[in-house]
């Protein structure tokens, strides 16, 4: 008997990022940023918010999957050695709703790992201008704008004062297909601004927004992608048009040589975020925390052997099999939260037909959680 959950996989991911790209974005493609969810307070309800209800509008923190009550800097710091993160990305709902809260996250993360560990946040709240200061001398490396109804004139004294302030100013949105004359027009707007970068992510459809997007009409564009149809060709154009003016070439829908735009515009697959950015935290985390029975797989995930036990037999069980196999029992475990000896999987199927009690393979994620994604049953005792 198999059960089984399977994360997004796509074969053909890019390994490098391009040199253009900010540093939240490099390190967020080896997977090496810490994700810090600092509240689900938002001051918009935007249609295509991907958020889940066990987020959204509730103020708890979460270190990547980790959930962590208001204030636990310790578990922040817990989470980010346990992935050896180079950095984080401060997000929500929309953190500036807990501005204090970010000052003093973004303080202690420096303090506890240096200058070097690198900090940006998402906002979509034109704040006041004499916070940037405040946001950079926190430690914020990095910000990134969401312009609400693709509105940008009330961001642009925010998006100076931010980049006076030393830290890289951008903007980040997802790229709506219906909304292809604004968004085209928005890069026109955006040579005004002081910007060094625009990224476009793919719209996804989601658990939390999909009866949204279904009115508004859209599909997803695959079978194997939360990505919305015509939303990669929309960021494609997009990208093309910024680049063919930074190379001085038509333009390849309209035929027209631009003036350079001044920014970088990175486009970015829902895809790539599911299974590229995911999967190589996955593996980081998992290097680091692996435990000797454990093998990590190429997909990021954990797998070993296990052996259903009661606490009173447990001990015996152990003794035996380090007795019949020879294996040091550093490379056994007991895990009394669900009642099973684990060990390497190899020592679990040669065992599997001769004792007589449930042996499984279990694959599990290398988050805190610890979520199961697939267990099977190598013999059947119970």
């Amino acid at each position: 008997m198999t059960f089984s959950i399977r994360l997004p996989q796509n074969s053909e991911l890019p390994d490098a990022a391009d040199e253009m790209d900010t540093e939240g974005c490099i390190q967020c493609q080896m997977g090496s940023k810490l994700v810090l969810f600092i509240t689900g307070h938002c001051h918009w309800m935007c249609d295509y918010c991907p958020l889940s209800e066990t987020r959204r509008e509730i103020d708890f923190m979460y270190a990547n999957e980790r959930k962590i009550e208001i204030g636990d800097w310790q578990s922040v710091i817990e989470e980010s050695r346990a992935m050896n993160a180079t950095g984080a990305g401060i997000t929500g709902g929309d953190p500036v709703m807990a501005r204090e809260r970010v000052l003093e996250g973004a303080r202690i993360l420096k303090a506890e790992f240096g200058p070097d560990f690198h900090l940006h946040m998402y906002t979509s709240i034109p704040f006041k201008p004499e916070w940037a200061d405040e946001f950079a001398a926190a430690g914020i490396d990095e910000i990134r704008f969401h312009f609400l109804n693709l509105e940008s004139e009330k961001y642009r004294d925010t998006i100076t004062a931010c980049s006076n302030s030393g830290m890289l100013t951008g903007v980040e949105l997802p790229c709506e297909p219906d909304k292809e004359n604004e968004l085209m027009q928005l890069l026109e707007k955006m040579r005004e601004m002081d910007v060094q970068f625009l990224n476009l992510n793919e719209l996804e459809i989601t658990v939390g927004n999909h009866d949204n997007m279904e009115l508004r009409g859209f599909n997803l564009s695959t079978e194997i992608t939360a990505g919305a149809a015509g939303s990669s060709e929309l960021s494609i154009a997009m990208r093309d048009r910024v680049m063919a003016a930074q190379l001085g070439l038509p333009d390849p829908i309209d035929g027209v040589t631009r003036e350079p735009y001044g920014f970088h515009l990175k486009f970015c697959t829902a895809t790539y975020k599911d299974s590229g950015q995911l999967r190589r935290r996955f593996i980081r985390r998992g290097e680091h925390t692996i435990s000797p029975h454990e093998t990590l797989t190429d997909d990021g995930t954990l797998i070993f052997g296990a052996l259903s036990s009661t606490p009173d037999e447990q001990e015996e069980w152990i003794n035996e099999i380090c007795k019949e196999t020879g294996l040091p029992s550093r490379f056994l475990y007991w895990d009394e939260l669900n009642s099973r000896i684990e060990m390497p999987l190899v020592v679990a199927e040669d065992i599997a037909s001769t004792v007589d009690a449930d042996v499984s393979m279990v694959e599990v994620t290398p988050t805190y959680e610890r979520m199961e994604l697939t267990v099977v049953f190598l013999n059947s005792k119970s």
